[in-house]
């Protein structure tokens, strides 16, 4: 796609290595599993740290689509779309999964270098994850194109959908990349997140292969910090438009990293998108470029 593609392509034995001179930690995968001899408990109420997929670096990526739906044809994976949503589908043109197309040929969004939004940053090359919190909010710190959003934690009501947006306090606000997020504590170490006000279907996708996601999405995420090393991230989508009934998308295992660790740039940039494809050709051509 670009040379940021190809630096996240490193092979995982490249970022393996402990740390260079000076302090600067590279993320290191291969740490020893958990075991009831090492497992420390959770704190309460905390999921600060910066949290990798416990698979490895590739659990993450989900190119094939969300993770435990991914777009292969099987008939266990089948979506339940609206008719309006497997038209929508069937307009989107996606460099994966099993309707892929060639690159001269796509419309994703993500190839002009758009917001990916929410719910698709939970579904793009998840890697080394930064969670902050204080007593009023949560913060993502995603790592594709450095883009982060707040989920606020201090007992405010979700905004109400509304035809344009959302409604707060009897005013309409705008609709947002990555939507308006609230969460609660069910308990002690799982956060229930809600999320409405994201953008309409002509800006954004839910995933790499072009499965839909509309402004009437409602995304329930849960958080829940098994022990002090471990975090699973669950993901369900509601969206009466684009699905007839809500389905789970994700359940991510996460392990805990050093903080110190130094993580790669990861960006999106239609100069380098350019060079990229004057070095690699015109694929939809079957030939190199000029």
């Amino acid at each position: 796609m670009s040379l940021f593609v190809a630096a996240m392509g490193l092979p995982v034995d490249t970022f393996a290595q402990n740390s260079s001179p000076g302090g600067w930690l590279t993320p290191n995968w291969d740490k020893p599993p958990i075991t009831d001899a090492n497992k420390k408990p959770a704190p309460r109420r905390n999921l600060a740290g910066m949290w990798g997929p416990a698979g490895g670096p590739g659990a993450g990526t989900q190119a094939a689509g969300v993770q435990l739906k991914p777009n292969n044809g099987r008939p266990e994976n089948q979506l339940p779309y609206t008719p309006g949503g497997l038209e929508l589908y069937r307009s989107h043109k996606a460099l994966e999964g099993i309707d892929a197309v060639l690159p001269a040929q796509d419309n994703d969004p993500r190839n002009r270098c758009e917001p990916l939004g929410m719910p698709r940053s939970n579904h793009y090359n998840i890697r080394l994850t930064q969670i902050f919190q204080d007593e009023y909010k949560v913060v993502i710190l995603y790592h594709y194109d450095n883009r982060w959003r707040v989920i606020w934690t201090d007992g405010r009501e979700l905004p109400k959908l509304v035809e344009g947006g959302v409604e707060i306090a009897g005013e309409v606000r705008e609709r947002r990349f990555f939507g308006y997020s609230v969460g609660r504590w069910i308990d002690d170490y799982t956060l229930e997140v809600q999320t409405v006000g994201t953008m309409p279907e002509d800006r954004v996708w839910l995933d790499s292969t072009g499965r839909p996601i509309s402004e009437q999405a409602r995304v329930t995420e849960t958080f829940r910090r098994v022990d002090n090393d471990t975090l699973v991230w669950s993901e369900t989508i509601a969206d009466p438009k684009v699905y007839a009934t809500p389905w789970d998308t994700m359940r991510l295992p996460m392990r805990l990293h050093d903080p110190r660790t130094d993580i790669m740039e990861y960006y999106c940039s239609p100069s380098e998108q350019e060079n990229y494809n004057r070095l690699f050709g015109n694929a939809a051509g079957g030939k190199g470029a000029p």
